[in-house]
């Protein structure tokens, strides 16, 4: 399975993954943090699992070098 094969799951699900609150996934996609890799035309996001965790790891990355 390729990455572009991978299923899309909903904020929900991506949250309890992740261990965070949902709130907290629609907060950082609308901060520009994380990229769904859809929304739906009513508006929700779906998003690839493996493709949320690289995007917080180049961010916690990012940070950790400003902070050098």
């Amino acid at each position: 399975m390729t990455d572009r094969d991978a299923p899309l799951i909903s904020s929900t699900e991506l949250a309890a993954k992740l261990g965070l609150a949902r709130r907290t996934i629609s907060h950082y996609a609308k901060q520009g943090l994380i990229t769904p890799a859809l929304i739906t035309p009513g508006g929700q996001y779906r998003w690839r699992y493996e493709d949320v965790v690289a995007e917080m790891r180049a961010l916690a990355e990012k940070r950790r070098q400003e902070q050098e």
